[in-house]
Formats: C-alpha cells, structure tokens, sequence
C-alpha cells in the first residue's frame, strides 16, 4: 500500500534539518560557501513559508583542516579538538553571512551529552531554542567538539539531530547526506541498487541494508542514520534521508513528494519524559532481572520490585538511569531508580514489607515506577 505523504506531512511546522559534513566542506577544500548558501536560500523560503526551521550542522572539523595545514581528517583527539575550534568559527560565520544576506538571524548553539542527559540542563536547552524560535532567530546547532570527550560525546550529529527533533518538539526530522536515501545495496559499488522509499518499521534486515549504503566524509554513515530514523519514530515523528545536493529537495519533502527514504513514525507516541529517558539519560548501571520480573513489567505494565532484582551492576544514585536485562542478558526497559546501587544491592531479591527492615527506612516500595519506566 502506497504512503500519502502530503497527508503525513501537513502538520508539519517545525522541523529539524541535519546538514551533513559532505554537503558543505571537504577535506581538500575546506568550507564550500556555495553549497551553504544554496541550502540557506532552501530554508529561507521554508521560513517564508510559516515553517519554524533548527539546523543541526556539521562540518566543523573539515572546515579548520586547511587552517591548521592537515590534508587528512585528524584521528587524535586533541587534533580533532583543536581543528573543531579554528573550524567552528568559520562554520557560524558562513551561516551568518549566508541568512543575513537573506533577512534572516541565526544563533550557534553548542551542546555536548551532558547538555541532554541531566533533566534540568535538557529543559533549559529547551528553553533557550524555543525562545530563539519565537523570535524568529534559526539556531545551528553542533556538537561542542572542541570540549567534548568520550564520555560525553553524542557519537555523531545524526544522533545529535535526533535527540534536538526530540528537544524541540518538531514535527519532522529532515538528515540530508550525500547519497539518496537508504538503497537495497551500496550504489557506488552496486549501480542496480534500488532506493528504498518507504520503511515503515525499522527492523534487523533495515539495519543490514543501510551497513551496505556509505557515506563520503562524514562520520556516522547510513546506520547511523537509520537508527536515528527509528529513535524518532518511536517519539512518534517521521524522518526523511535524502541527498542535499538534489536541487528544492526541502520543499520537494515538504510538498510530500517521493524524494529520499521516508521513515513512518511509530503508532503511538511517548510522552516527552519517557522518550527522555530511553534515549537521551544517560544509563548508569544495569538491573538483571528474573523471568517473572520481566513479565510483570512487560506484560502487565508493572513497577519494578526489589524481589525480581537478581543482580546491580555499575554505581549509581537515586534518580539515575539504569538499563533493565531479561535472564539472557537482553535488555527490555530502562527507567530512573529510587535507590542507590548500595541500596540496591542490599534489598534485591527482598519484599516490599521487608525495605525498612533491611535500610532502616522504606523511601518507596518501589526500586522504578512504572511512570519513571520505559519498555524497549
């Protein structure tokens, strides 16, 4: 059965639009002004449109690359650092010049995990977007690379779109990359590959596929991209893959026309806390959970107990984020714990009759609330 798109799409207001490091620069070039300002007129028009437009953009490292003297995207973190820095500049300022040539004010937002994953930091992001919205300002987001470690990297700014549709509450996640869209098999290997332009659910043989489908300079690549396409979903929002180089393709999407590969939300859509914490808290610690645990939460949309707790791994506190396994290792749901590790490790395995008994107090009977609990 065909997908109406112009009917998926006609609630649409704001969108989100992720700009991928190929579109823009190039390891031998740098920053290419041209290819910006032609994505900035796109989104003017959208503007003029009534549509409300974030950009999330990449593109930093390779635009510092020629400042600093390298040819080669830098491995070591420091570099990388030190390129984002020189390039970020160069990257806003482009931006401004592009919108401001247009009528339009952008704003740089730099944002790292932590910015997300700590609830009262990821309400106040939100905040500052929404009031750069109502007053017509288009936010261009980045990761904060020249900060940014391991620990508190998003991975990639696919994820990082994802998280800010999220965020913000659009309606629409538009990932432009340098390819059509997620194909049956590589095209620049495979020229018989057929573009895929519906998926309707994101499943193992969807992540097979876009492993096949590369991407030039950036670096999440398709799978990325694809599973960034159905964490949106699950939030109840469509994602559109498609190339940037392909002329209108923004009010080609918008119009619903079949451009790119169209990724059907998911039926119902979590409240924005609960999508929060399956995707955006960071996880602390693990729970292993026995059979009948599993079920009640599962099945019966129970709270977890501590008599179905079989093992804490990892420290955490009161309100962290902690990932819930089945027997077999797998997880099944996430949620934010009433009690420490310590706590937790004391208490496993007992009744709720038996918390005062054993911590000297019961601050819940509770060790997750099914309201804080996210089945996965």
């Amino acid at each position: 059965m065909d997908v109406n798109r112009t009917n998926l799409l006609r609630a649409v207001k704001r969108l989100v639009v992720k700009i991928g490091s190929s579109l823009i620069a190039s390891r031998d070039h740098g920053l290419d002004p041209h290819r910006l300002e032609t994505l900035a007129q796109e989104m003017a028009d959208l503007k003029r449109q009534g549509y409300e437009v974030v950009i999330v953009s990449s593109g930093a490292i390779l635009s510092g690359l020629d400042k600093l003297g390298l040819t080669q995207r830098p491995k070591s973190l420091p570099v990388k650092q030190a390129a984002a820095a020189v390039g970020q500049s160069r990257l806003i300022w482009a931006y401004e010049k592009a919108f401001e040539a247009r009528g339009l004010k952008v704003a740089q937002v730099l944002l790292t995990q932590e910015d997300l994953a700590d609830r009262k930091r990821f309400l106040n992001s939100r905040n500052t977007l929404t009031t750069l919205l109502e007053y017509d300002v288009i936010p261009v987001i980045n990761e904060n690379d020249t900060v940014a470690v391991e620990e508190i990297r998003f991975g990639d700014n696919d994820n990082l779109a994802g998280l800010v549709t999220h965020l913000i509450d659009a309606q629409l996640l538009v990932i432009l990359s340098d390819v059509e869209g997620l194909f049956t098999d590589d095209p620049r290997r495979h020229p018989d590959a057929q573009l895929i332009p519906v998926v309707r659910q994101v499943n193992s043989e969807t992540v097979r596929l876009a492993k096949n489908t590369t991407t030039r300079e950036g670096t999440g690549g398709m799978r990325s991209k694809v599973q960034t396409a159905r964490d949106v979903a699950a939030y109840g929002v469509p994602t559109v893959i498609a190339s940037g180089r392909r002329p209108g393709v923004l009010t080609e999407i918008l119009k619903g026309n079949p451009v790119g590969t169209f990724f059907l939300p998911a039926g119902g859509r979590r409240t924005s806390r609960k999508h929060w914490i399956a995707f955006t808290s960071r996880t602390k610690g693990r729970l292993s959970l026995d059979a009948g645990a599993v079920e009640a939460l599962t099945a019966k949309g129970k709270s977890l107990l501590p008599s179905g707790i079989v093992r804490a791994e990892g420290r955490f506190e009161a309100g962290d984020a902690v990932s819930c396994v089945d027997p077999q290792g797998r997880e099944v749901a996430k949620g934010l714990v009433n009690y420490s590790s310590d706590d937790v490790e004391k208490i496993k395995g007992a009744k709720t009759a038996e918390i005062a008994k054993i911590l000297g107090r019961n601050d819940y009977d509770e060790v997750i609330h099914r309201d804080n609990l996210v089945i996965l």
